[in-house]
């Protein structure tokens, strides 16, 4: 009667082993298909990658302390030549 046992569990213990490899096989293939689903919707929504977001915020703040610079630049110009037409003309 031992033996029986024994051989009866060891094949229910196999048969869980296996059960437990394929609910894992399961497993995968579910997260496959969710993933697969999921980078397919986001690429419908036409949306941009965080790295890719990253480089065109770093160009705006580039362009954006240029155009200040520029700006004081050309604040400066104005400046100089107001006062060379405010200054009297000699040698007439």
């Amino acid at each position: 009667m031992t033996q029986t046992n024994n051989r009866l569990m060891d094949e229910f213990a196999k048969l869980m082993t296996d059960a437990a490899g394929v609910a894992q096989g399961v497993r995968r293939e579910a997260e496959t298909a969710v993933r697969s689903q999921l980078e397919r919707f986001m690429s419908e929504l036409d949306m941009v990658q965080r790295e890719e977001f990253d480089i065109v915020r770093d160009m705006a703040l580039k362009a954006r302390a240029e155009n200040e610079a520029l700006e004081q630049r050309i604040a400066a110009l104005e400046a100089r030549l107001a006062a060379d037409e405010d200054r009297p003309v000699s040698g007439d």
